[in-house]
Formats: C-alpha cells, sequence, structure tokens
C-alpha cells in the first residue's frame, strides 16, 4: 500500500484490512499515535488523512492508499502542529500524554478564527482523564492566537 505519510512517500506490505493504527505504530514505528479504545470512543488516536481527523483505529490500511496522512510526529513539522503542542505544554493542557496527541491533531484543521464553539466540537471526539477540558480548550485558543498573530 502506497501513501504519503507526514510529506514522505510510504509503502508498507501489509494486510489492506490492517487498522492504521497498528501500521502506523508497528510497520511505521511511529508510536506517537496511541491506542485508547480500540473502537473509535476516544479520539486517543486521531490522525489527519488529507486533512480531516479521523480515529485510525476505524481506519483500515486499504483506505489510505494515494491519500496524505500526518501523525503527532509529523505535525510538528507545520505551523499549526508545532503551535498547538507549544500551547499545550504552556497552558498545562498536557498532563500525562495519552489524549495529547489526539487532540493536538482533532484541533489542527481548526482555523485562526475558530469560536470556543468550533473548537469544543472539533474536539467532542476526544476525551480526557486527566487534565480536563478548561485547560486543553486553553491551550488551542492560545495556539490559535498565536497562529492569527503570525499571519
Amino acid at each position: 500500500m502506497r501513501f504519503t505519510l507526514n510529506g514522505k512517500s510510504r509503502t508498507v506490505n501489509a494486510h489492506p484490512m490492517k487498522r492504521l493504527l497498528d501500521v502506523l505504530r508497528g510497520e511505521c514505528g511511529l508510536t506517537g499515535t496511541k491506542e485508547g479504545c480500540g473502537e473509535g470512543e476516544c479520539g486517543a488516536c486521531t490522525v489527519l488523512l488529507d486533512g480531516v481527523a479521523v480515529d485510525s483505529c476505524l481506519v483500515p490500511l486499504a483506505h489510505v492508499a494515494g491519500k496524505k496522512v500526518i501523525t503527532i510526529e509529523g505535525a510538528a513539522a507545520t505551523r499549526t502542529g508545532k503551535a498547538l503542542q507549544n500551547a499545550f505544554v504552556e497552558q498545562g493542557g498536557a498532563q500525562c500524554g495519552i489524549c495529547t496527541p489526539g487532540m493536538i491533531l482533532a484541533a489542527a484543521p481548526l482555523t485562526s478564527h475558530a469560536s470556543f464553539d468550533e473548537i469544543r466540537t472539533a474536539l467532542a471526539g476526544n476525551l480526557c482523564r486527566c487534565t480536563g477540558y478548561p485547560a486543553i480548550f486553553r491551550s488551542v485558543q492560545s495556539a490559535l492566537k498565536a497562529s492569527k498573530r503570525a499571519r
């Protein structure tokens, strides 16, 4: 299966119905994408597939053929991804770290003009058991403000 992973062309020899989550962690060695529930309920395994946040535990490898996948490891190469990662540290949006990669990637498609309700909606599929949502929302708002100033 050939696809673009974090900006680089990648060919993976795995069963087409293998979960993208398992391919990323096993065959590609990218362990930043976390498995929380394995059922698409928690968002810990969120990646971007052609710019859309998806739960990689629900996506078969066959669905990424010819597409672009961005993981948390690749997010740092983007201005928004780097701003989100920094804001999560500075604003206390991360604690144990299991949900953080998914939260960052769920927020990555937001524009710098996103409202608080749009942020809440974008993160609605991501669960956190440690930090609590105010710090996470504050982190995303801070990153979007920084992104707005940088333009």
